[in-house]
């Protein structure tokens, strides 16, 4: 009589148990990885987009500034963005002065400027961005 090599009756099955196991961890590892791809490449355009608020809020300033030391007078506007790569975002400008005399007897002003710049509303974007910047100017007065 010869030996019998079949599986036991109990084992029979397991082969297909183990590849099942396999395939859900393998798909479960894809979905993770297809996740972190979309949440990084998510960031990344968040990223540029407030390095753009950022710049636009930065123009406001200095559009700020420029006009105080040409006109001596404290102008509150909305530049427009729209020829340049910052297209696509609000740009707002507040300003308020103060005046007062040095010791030396010469008037000078206190420019005090806000710059906003957003691109849309919060909410209504995946990459909303917002940057909101001051700055303070004294200039003597003739």
């Amino acid at each position: 009589m010869r030996p019998d090599f079949r599986w036991p009756r109990h084992a029979k099955g397991f082969g297909l148990v183990a590849a099942m196991f396999l395939l859900i961890v393998v798909t479960l590892v894809v979905i993770a990885m297809a996740r972190l791809s979309a949440a990084q490449h998510g960031s990344n355009s968040l990223a540029i987009q407030q390095a753009r608020a950022y710049q636009a809020a930065r123009a406001g300033l200095e559009w700020g500034i420029n006009q105080a030391m040409k006109t001596g007078n404290c102008v509150a506007g909305a530049p427009d963005l729209s020829a340049n790569n910052l297209a696509g975002f609000d740009l707002g400008v507040t300003c308020s002065s103060n005046s007062y005399l040095d010791n030396d007897g010469s008037t000078s002003r206190i420019f005090r400027f806000t710059s906003t710049a957003q691109n849309g509303t919060p909410g209504s974007r995946f990459d909303y961005a917002y940057r909101q910047l001051a700055a303070t100017l004294e200039k003597k007065m003739p």
